[in-house]
């Protein structure tokens, strides 16, 4: 679905930091050696810390049920997100995931584990996510603590039930 050793995939992502609430995190994609990297640094200040990357994609198949990613961590939580839209409302379904340092790990997600929410906040009547309504694919940082951050990114890709 997503080869992050293509370069001009980095081109394809925005960039959505905790400044749009006033906070000072930066947070970027760019692609070096080789690899899509989500970099930057947290700020606490005016009650931020998160940076996310997002990207439109075209609707997945309705046989989609789960999601896998490789990654090169640096040991923070990160989560992967989509994005549908309900009643013209955006929705985000997130899935945490806590990498280990240098080292690098396969993530499977399945749909139905991914948490409705919207602006942090859980939404317990959200409808199920399908695989369909999939607008955008995203990762999201967000440290209790400041400093910097860094996840390479290998491979996106959906998967069908088999």
């Amino acid at each position: 679905m997503i080869d992050f050793e293509d370069k001009r995939e980095a081109a394809l992502w925005h960039v959505i930091n905790d400044d749009v609430m006033g906070g000072r995190s930066q947070g970027e994609i760019v692609f070096k050696n080789g690899l899509c990297v989500f970099s930057g640094d947290i700020s606490l200040e005016n009650n931020g810390g998160f940076s996310s990357v997002f990207k439109h994609i075209e609707p997945l198949s309705q046989k989609v049920d789960r999601l896998t990613i490789d990654v090169i961590g640096d040991g923070f939580t990160y989560q992967l997100r989509v994005i549908t839209y309900v009643d013209g409302y955006r929705l985000a379904y997130k899935h945490n995931f806590a990498t280990s340092p240098n080292k690098l790990e396969r993530f499977v997600f399945l749909l139905k584990d991914f948490i409705p929410s919207f602006r942090g906040r859980v939404i317990d009547n959200a409808p199920k996510l399908r695989a369909e309504n999939v607008q955008q694919i995203g990762l999201l940082v967000k440290n209790n603590t400041e400093g910097p951050f860094s996840l390479r990114l290998c491979k996106l890709d959906a998967q069908a039930m088999i």
